[in-house]
């Protein structure tokens, strides 16, 4: 892990949050990038009770820590808070960010067709998702997103708190340095927050 000073946190912080949300009551396509945490779940549902999400894009393999399989069971929880199926589409067969998208173009295809903007749900720092997004699916034009607080070791990771848990600490800083790594050498596109979106 690179090592990095206190002073270099709020900067961190920053560059790896990926807050973009939707304009408010603009419909858009929620993408639900894998995890085995629930939030996604509970913001994609409000937003379809609230007339805001006419398509939910559920991905994820084989969670690698518990063995569910993530789309999937965004699915079920998606249909047990009134979702239904047919607003739900789901990629299960992807092991990493990347592939939640790649596995998932058809449906990333299927909203933009529809006339609707993707909003990304991902943990707060998962800059990833927003680099995998605009890479593989260089068609999606401005996004948005809506970042979340996991929870590693009980505790919740938060833009604040991250550089006093360890398991925060040693992700968000891996996501600073890889995201910066790869769009230097080109394996990601560039992409900035602008007028409130990613573009």
């Amino acid at each position: 892990m690179t090592d990095v000073k206190p002073e270099q946190f709020p900067e961190i912080t920053r560059f790896v949050d990926v807050e973009a949300p939707p304009p408010a009551g603009e419909p858009t396509a929620y993408f639900l990038f894998g995890t085995n945490q629930l939030p996604p779940v509970e913001i994609a549902a409000a937003r379809y009770h609230q007339g805001l999400a006419p398509l939910i894009i559920a991905t994820g393999g084989v969670n690698r820590h518990n063995g569910i399989v993530e789309g999937q069971v965004f699915r079920e929880l998606l249909t047990e808070r009134g979702v239904p199926e047919d607003v739900i589409r789901v990629e299960d067969r992807s092991a990493n960010t990347w592939q939640n998208v790649e596995f998932a173009l058809p449906f990333v295809r299927e909203a933009l067709a529809a006339g609707l903007a993707v909003t990304a749900v991902s943990k707060w720092y998962h800059r990833r998702a927003i680099h995998a997004l605009k890479t593989v699916a260089a068609e999606v034009g401005a996004f948005h997103a809506i970042g979340w607080d996991p929870i590693y070791s009980g505790k919740p990771v938060t833009r604040e708190a991250w550089p006093g848990i360890p398991a925060g600490k040693r992700r968000v800083i891996r996501e600073w340095d890889e995201v910066s790594r790869r769009v230097a050498d080109g394996s990601f596109a560039a992409a900035e927050r602008l007028d409130g979106a990613w573009r």
